[in-house]
């Protein structure tokens, strides 16, 4: 009776692993999902942003240190994503790019494995988007800045330190309309003024980055 015990308590905790892992398996495409354990992070507020060198949609090369000096805002993008096209439809990003031309550089990363250059390229046009996107299919800038989601934002100041990390603003479900808090403006506004940003954090929303495997 005992080795019965024992294996029918082997195969209930079996079956108990199993329910658990269940939803998380089935969950929707939409919860925004960490980057693998294997790749951490090196993008902390406060310190220096994580350099890089990526190709925008015409094949030019675009490093982060050609903006040395100047205050810089990366848009993680998916075109697929319903928060990305939502955001686009109301022209959040293409209005604040350029509400700050001149005095920021603004600069879209698609760490999607599955699109290229062309699709980059396809959204700039169709989007009449005033600014580059740069091509990420490795995913490694993405998991070096802890890109999330898309929409994930991050606005480095002008000595190169990363001042905001988080979501565009309070309004994940796009109900609040006038009334929602815009972090990335505020934040800009500030650097721009000379001013500490108030709000360096925030939760990321949107859809998981839809890194290479």
């Amino acid at each position: 009776m005992k080795t019965l015990s024992i294996a029918t308590a082997m195969v209930f905790g079996v079956f108990g692993v199993a329910c658990a892992s269940g939803p998380a398996a089935t969950g929707s495409a939409v919860v925004a999902a960490s980057a693998p354990a294997a790749e951490p992070a090196s993008a902390v507020v406060g310190a220096a942003a994580p350099g890089f060198s990526l190709p925008d949609s015409t094949g030019k090369t675009v490093s982060l240190s050609d903006y040395a000096g100047k205050i810089v805002v990366l848009e993680w993008v998916n075109p697929e994503c319903p928060f990305v096209k939502r955001h686009a439809d109301a022209g959040t990003m293409k209005r604040l790019a350029e509400k700050y031309d001149g005095q920021v550089v603004w600069l879209g990363i698609n760490s999607s494995a599955h699109h290229d250059s062309a699709a980059n390229a396809k959204w700039i046009s169709d989007r009449s988007l005033p600014y580059a996107i740069l091509n990420d299919q490795s995913g490694a800038v993405g998991r070096s800045y802890n890109a999330r989601t898309t929409p994930h934002m991050f606005v480095i100041d002008a000595s190169g330190k990363l001042a905001y990390a988080g979501a565009i603003d309070d309004d994940s479900n796009g109900a609040k309309g006038a009334s929602a808090v815009n972090y990335v403006d505020a934040a800009l506004a500030e650097l721009t003024a000379g001013k500490p940003v108030t709000v360096a954090e925030s939760k990321p929303y949107g859809c998981s980055v839809k890194y290479a495997k």
